[in-house]
Parts: structure tokens; sequence; C-alpha cells
């Protein structure tokens, strides 16, 4: 909710991100460590009180201010794939506190739809720098209170002491409080694991957390401690996300993405492809802000709370590569994972297209069936010898987007189960996508300045027609080598030098004979030819 507000303190940080670090030396092991009890940390790894790796695949849900939303709203994400919701609550600092009775009816919710409940304080957010926050010793004393409706929860709960608790003002400071409240939790005699977010606002821009990740860790006498990483539009690179991720794995130091972003805003563009590829890859855990309810929806998974109304956001999280419907595995607590299951789904039926258009079509198939459950269903796009993933799901059916007009396609599925097992892929099926829709639009781009190796672009696009346009695709191709490696008003992506402009929230509509304007920073070489031909949608612009 106070998400966006806050990065207007990074501005004048953002693409810094501090590269020191305790680097990966071993971590320092408590010396004494209390008998493991539910979720706990091994070797560096959150795992199940049974010892089985459990990797969060979840999202975010607003709990304080939608509690009339919160029952349904856990039912619908769990039937979404997720094995895992972080809870909003309040301490009654800043917002009024959650009671231990309502606490107790989240967790119980939790429990009765097989998810693994992360509850957090929120007052705390951008403590230091928002005078309205409030700080991790009184958020410590919240969960005190609570004791008598968390004890003996510990296989299905983690406790995240605050949300954000430091702003971008002297961030140095998160330190000693937060290692404070840690052993505050512990002499009252939590057992729990306990989750700790980054200053900056979750976001680390200095590397605070990452620089004394060691000692933080070392401060509790259970180990039972794992790190939160918020990762938004500072983390616009992959460079970014692998290295601050690596730092900690190869540290042996546990950590998951607490909360990130996709969508394009005015402080930059978020690289959610790496931060879930990096997780998947490093079997990490991350959790997607938010189910919905955001103040500006840009960030809302669904609208009005309505799971059949994913946004844009929400499919790629639930049913895109390395989303939750294709990668969630259940708690074993709940009897997921299913240990010692090795027999795979049969093969799915064929799939059959319908609602084909020029840049999506819907695939439906017969179910496959599994000795246990089928978890989730793979689809793929073939070429040749070559399967690459393009959508995921928890049903029979799924949407492929982003395809090319005019194109033919191959896809086929395939099933998995708890246990990982998959299936032998189905039989393929064939898809032609329509034809680009006429679009009434031209297209203007000039060069705003240059400079030795590069220079600064603009483009406007306007709508000549008499109806708005609303999620366009403008395609364009450099003649010269230029590449685009800054944008603002949308979202770049180029292969040599075609490029393919997604827009912002802010430009998403062009509204009938308006226009929208994207900027944006490229690299050059000698020459720098302006593109000649510009599409909209697939379709040919006039160029003005």
């Amino acid at each position: 909710m106070t998400r966006l507000a806050a990065f207007l303190g990074l501005v004048v940080l953002v693409g810094v991100l501090c590269p020191a670090v305790a680097q990966a030396q071993g971590r320092a092991e408590p010396s004494s460590k209390a008998l493991a009890t539910g979720l706990h940390i091994s070797n560096g790894r959150l795992v199940e009180g049974n010892g089985n790796d459990f990797v969060m695949r979840g999202v975010n849900h607003a709990h304080t201010w939608y509690q009339g939303k919160t029952q349904q709203s856990l039912a619908d994400i769990k039937a979404m794939g997720a094995n895992t919701v972080r809870v909003v609550l309040a301490d009654g600092h800043r917002w009024t506190a959650n009671s231990a009775a309502d606490v107790a009816t989240v967790v119980a919710q939790c429990k009765a739809n097989r998810l693994i409940c992360v509850l957090e304080v929120h007052d705390t957010t951008g403590y230091g720098e928002d005078s309205a926050a409030g700080t991790l010793d009184q958020a410590a004393d919240y969960w005190i209170g609570l004791k008598s409706v968390l004890a003996g929860q510990e296989n299905y709960i983690v406790v995240n002491i605050g949300n954000e608790p430091w702003g971008n003002s002297s961030p140095e400071g998160w330190t000693a409080p937060t290692i404070a409240a840690i052993k505050k939790l512990r002499a009252a005699g939590f057992e729990h694991t306990i989750m700790v977010d980054a200053p900056n606002w979750g976001q680390d821009l200095q590397g605070v957390m990452r620089a004394n990740a060691q000692s933080v860790y070392a401060a509790d006498p259970t180990g039972n401690l794992i790190f939160s990483i918020h990762m938004y539009s500072v983390y616009d690179t992959a460079a970014e996300i692998t290295d601050y991720l690596n730092a900690f794995v190869n540290a042996k130091l546990p950590i998951l993405i607490g909360e990130f972003g996709g969508p394009a805003d005015q402080w930059g563009d978020p690289d959610e492809d790496t931060m879930m590829a990096a997780a998947q890859q490093l079997k990490l855990g991350y959790l997607a802000w938010s189910w919905s309810g955001n103040t500006d929806p840009i960030l809302d998974l669904t609208l009005n709370f309505d799971p059949t109304q994913l946004s844009s956001w929400g499919k790629r999280v639930f049913n895109g590569v390395n989303g939750i419907a294709q990668t969630a595995k259940e708690a074993t607590v709940y009897g997921g994972g299913a240990p010692g299951d090795t027999q795979a789904p049969t093969a799915p039926g064929a799939p059959t297209a319908s609602a084909v258009t020029a840049t999506s079509a819907t695939l439906t198939w017969s179910a496959a069936i599994d000795d246990v459950g089928v978890a989730g269903y793979d689809v793929v796009r073939i070429n040749g010898t070559t399967e690459t993933p393009v959508a995921a799901s928890t049903t029979n059916s799924a949407t492929v987007t982003g395809l090319t007009a005019s194109t033919a396609y191959t896809f086929a599925v395939y099933a998995r189960d708890g246990a990982g097992n998959r299936s032998a892929r189905s039989a393929a099926v064939n898809v032609t996508t329509g034809s680009a829709p006429a679009v009434a639009c031209s297209v203007g781009y000039r060069v705003v300045g240059e400079w030795p190796g590069g220079f600064q672009g603009e483009i406007t696009v306007r709508n000549t027609g008499a109806t708005a346009i609303s999620g366009w695709k403008l395609g364009f191709a450099f003649a010269d080598g230029q590449t685009v490696t800054n944008m603002w008003g949308g979202t770049a992506t180029q292969t040599g030098g075609t490029v393919s402009v997604a827009p912002a929230s802010y430009t998403a509509t062009i509204p009938a004979a308006g226009s929208v304007t994207v900027g944006f920073i490229g690299s050059k070489g000698a020459t720098n030819t302006a593109p000649t031909a510009f599409t909209l949608n697939g379709g040919a612009c006039a160029t003005s």
C-alpha cells in the first residue's frame, strides 16, 4: 500500500547497489543451538521439522486493511498453486492492532488451506525516514503479546518481525535494533523461524544487511533466522539480482525474496524474470507483492480480489515460466511433496486451441491421472528438437500470450505431481495466429542528444483513430547496432537490432486523438540512423 511512495527516497540512489559484503567465508554458527522445532534453518536453508527442504512460493496479502477478504483470498491463493502466504498485520503503532483472536483465526485459515503462513508487522515500514513508522522493539513487544496463540505453531508459521524496518536515512542504524529484537523474542521463549527484512525500504540499496548478515545471524542462539530482501526497481539488471542472492547462498546464509514487483513504474523496471529464474535455480523462496488492494493497482496480482481477473502481473507470477503453478510444492506437514512418491502422472490429453488471436491462444486438454494427485501442468512450445516453457497452470487450460501475428506454432503439455515427477509429453497441437489488426497510428522518433558512444532518444506514439488503444506493443528495428540501455515510459526488449516496447502503467492507454511519449538512453557506434518503420500491436504505423 505504501510501496510506491517509498521509492521517492530512492531516486538518487537507484542503480548504485553497494558491493560491500561479508563475503562467502562460511557463516559463523551460534555457539549453542536449541533443538529445532518445526520450520527451521539447516545448513543455510529453510527446512521443515522432518528435515525436508521447503521453498516458499507464494504472495503477500494485505490482511490488516482487508480483513473481510482474507478467508476467501487464502482459499483462492491456494487454488492458484501457492504454498505460502505472507500476511500483513499491524501492531497498533500506525494502524489498528490485529488482536490475538484475529491472528489465531488467520493462522487457522492458513492451515485449513494448507499454506505456510509468514506473519509480518507493517507498522515499522520506513523507520528513520517515515516519521509515522514504529520501531522493531515495539514490533517485538507485539509478538510477545501474541505468544499464547503462536506457540505450538512452529510447523506452520514464520515470524517476520517488521516490514522494511528502516528507510534510506542512515540505514546503518538497522543492525543493532534488528539484533536486539531477535534476542528479545528468543529470551521470551519464541522457537519459531524468525525473518528479518532489509533496510532501504527492504531493498538493501547500500548493502547494510548484506555486510552485517553474519553478525546478525550469529546473534540468534537458535540459528533459525532467515533474511528477506525486497526486490523492486532497484533490481533492474540480472547482475544485481544474481550477485546479491549468490552472496548469501555462498556464505550459507538463508535468504528469500520476501517481496518483489515486476511492472515498470516511474522509478524503473524491475527484472522479475531474472528474480524468478534465479530463485528457482538457487532453490530460494519468493513471495510476490501483492494479491489485491494496492492504492496503485499496478502491483495487484488480481483485480478486485477476483482470481478470475488476473492482471498481467498476476499471470506472470502464477502461470509464467518459473512461476508459482510451475514450481510450488506443498509443505510435507500437510502431506505435500509425498516423500517416496516416484510414480509420474499419465500424459495429458492432446491440447486443443481456441480463442486464437494475433498474439495469444487458449489451450485446453483432458486431465492427467496420478496415484497421489496432479499438482499442475507445463505448456511448452516445440521448435524442432527444442522445447521452450511458455505457460503453466493448475487446471487443464492455459492461455499462451506474447505470440507474433500470422505465425505457426506447435505446443504440447506435461503434467507434474507434488513430488516433482513429470509425465510424458502430450500429443502436440499446431496453432497459427491471426493477422495483425488494423491500427490507426503514427510514430515520431527523434534524437534528443548525442555523445561519443551514446545518445538519448524520444518516441511519440499517436493514436489517430476514434477509440482508445490499451495494452499496446510498439515494434521497430535499429540498423546500426544501437542498443537501448535504459527506458522510461515503457519497457524495451531487444534481440539484435529488433526492439519491442511495452508500456508503463502510466502510458498504457493512448486516448483517441492523443499520444504518449517514451524516452530512452541508447548506446551507438559511429553511425546512428533513425528507424524508418514502426508497428503497433503488429500493424504498421505512419511516421511523423
